[in-house]
């Protein structure tokens, strides 16, 4: 796939997209969605143990942004990572390096650790690779052809919706989740106190599945922009950035 330009022929009306988008994020139970109507405003949240099955009641969404990676190398290092981390900086933590693709398809923890040390001289985090699973979902449904799906990464997300500077609270807490929260209602995404289903999810993925939808409108209204530019590619040339 080429740049989000080509894959946009028609210009939407400005300020209103085409089709209503949705934003993902991964929660303990799967998968939780926020969706923006064609106007960028809250249309309703939804959560499913498989993103396919996401993927599968949403089929009018124009995209797709998933807070996960999306896009692994044969060698290396991403350079979406170190771009999103200095983004966020000083709170690099809120990004984690993603090693090559081989050391996902590791049967364990173990393995994983040692195809990493071979391939980039260092080890994944037991964290990092806790994400084995979902990334492995997700990225099996792009690469099955669901080209709707981008990645983004929340924390980015939301230093861009504060004109370039990281919210300094953790989303765990009160303070972090109210800015938050405040940052996406200026944008007029708006998040109802009762989510149905959805909100039996804790607040913080609600939260980064939100702000995955703002950075999901922006992406179809090509007005995003994406880390690096141009993206690296995978072997089969799909792109490899971080969009926000």
């Amino acid at each position: 796939m080429g740049s989000h330009r080509d894959a946009f022929h028609t210009p939407p009306a400005p300020g209103r997209a085409e089709s209503p988008v949705v934003g993902v994020d991964a929660c303990r139970t799967g998968w939780v969605a926020v969706t923006l109507d064609e106007e960028g405003r809250f249309a309703g949240a939804d959560t499913a143990g498989a993103l396919s099955e996401l993927l599968g009641r949403v089929p009018d969404a124009a995209v797709v942004a998933v807070d996960m990676p999306l896009g692994l190398l044969a060698g290396g290092w991403r350079e979406a990572d170190l771009m999103a981390t200095a983004m966020v900086a000083p709170h690099g933590s809120r990004v984690f390096p993603v090693p090559p693709r081989e050391v996902w398809e590791a049967d364990g923890y173990d393995e994983a650790k040692l195809v990493c040390q071979r391939l980039t001289g260092r080890m994944p985090s037991r964290q990092s690779w806790g994400l084995a699973a979902k990334l492995r979902e997700a990225n099996a449904c792009r690469d099955g052809g669901d080209h709707r799906l981008y990645e983004v990464h929340p924390e980015v997300s939301f230093a861009a919706l504060g004109e370039g500077r990281p919210v300094p609270w953790s989303k765990k807490s009160w303070s972090g989740q109210a800015v938050r929260r405040r940052l996406l209602g200026d944008q007029g995404i708006v998040l109802p106190d009762d989510l149905g289903p959805a909100g039996r999810v804790p607040p913080d993925d609600v939260l980064d599945a939100a702000a995955a939808a703002w950075s999901a409108r922006r992406i179809a209204l090509r007005a995003a922009r994406r880390l690096p530019d141009p993206p690296q590619t995978t072997e089969a040339g799909l792109p490899v950035a971080i969009w926000y």
